[in-house]
């Protein structure tokens, strides 16, 4: 399950991450349903999954942080939709941040970009924001374990709808040392928020270097069928406790 976006290359990009997850694991049945604003709505594809008489599924939250889509609108969808279908019963997954493998992700699509380890750079970590500040820590986290790696000058992080912003982020980082600038989107897909970041960063420094987003990498994959296995066990193991 994946947000959704008006941008159409969100939607794409998440659809590309299911196919390496079906490439990965071609035995696990892998649909993709969003919150809102993409097509198929999450409530359409649970439905179909009970209309052609299953009776579990596993629901793993494309999200990087544990915030009001993941504790609010997910559980409220998937109450419905067992409600509509009182003999499908849908587990539901941590989400995807922070695990570790999502690091290791960032500095490749870094590295892809250009910026490849180097004590000339400045990283920002760029993610969208929430109105939840334990969800801004988590952001903030990985930004201080990327720096403690000692490949860059240094990293802070930055986000589209609250602060810090890009802009106080590329300054703070010059103060630090750094040379050049690059942008590590903490984005699983390309989108509208992510291209004001990359023009807000242009605005202050023209040579950014914008790496990719994290969207088909092999690392998201294993981290979305680590969640699915670890959640399916806790489904059977509670069910057979019944």
């Amino acid at each position: 399950m994946a947000h959704g976006s008006r941008d159409p290359r969100s939607a794409a990009t998440i659809q590309r991450l299911a196919e390496r997850v079906r490439a990965v694991a071609p035995g696990v049945d892998v649909r993709v349903g969003f919150l809102g604003l993409s097509e198929p709505p999450l409530t359409s594809v649970l439905d179909d999954v009970a209309a052609e008489g299953h009776a579990e599924a596993v629901v793993v939250p494309l999200l990087l942080g544990n915030a009001f889509h993941s504790r609010v609108d997910l559980p409220a969808l998937i109450a419905e939709a067992e409600q509509r279908s009182p003999g499908l019963r849908v587990a539901v997954s941590d989400v995807l941040g922070p695990d570790p493998l999502l690091l290791d992700a960032v500095r490749a699509r870094l590295a892809e970009a250009g910026a490849a380890p180097d004590p000339g750079f400045g990283v920002v970590l760029a993610g969208v924001g929430s109105a939840d500040a334990a969800a801004n820590d988590v952001v903030a986290k990985v930004a201080a374990r990327l720096h403690g790696r000692g490949d860059y000058a240094a990293v802070t992080h930055a986000f589209t709808t609250c602060g810090p912003d890009v802009r106080s982020a590329i300054t703070q980082l010059r103060a630090r040392g750094a040379e050049r600038i690059a942008i590590a989107p903490w984005f699983l897909a390309p989108g509208l928020l992510l291209d004001r970041i990359e023009q807000r960063a242009h605005d202050v420094a023209p040579n950014t270097v914008l790496a990719a987003p994290l969207g088909a990498a092999d690392a998201v994959a294993s981290v979305v069928l680590t969640r699915y296995a670890t959640a399916a066990q806790a489904a059977r193991t509670t069910a057979h406790a019944a």
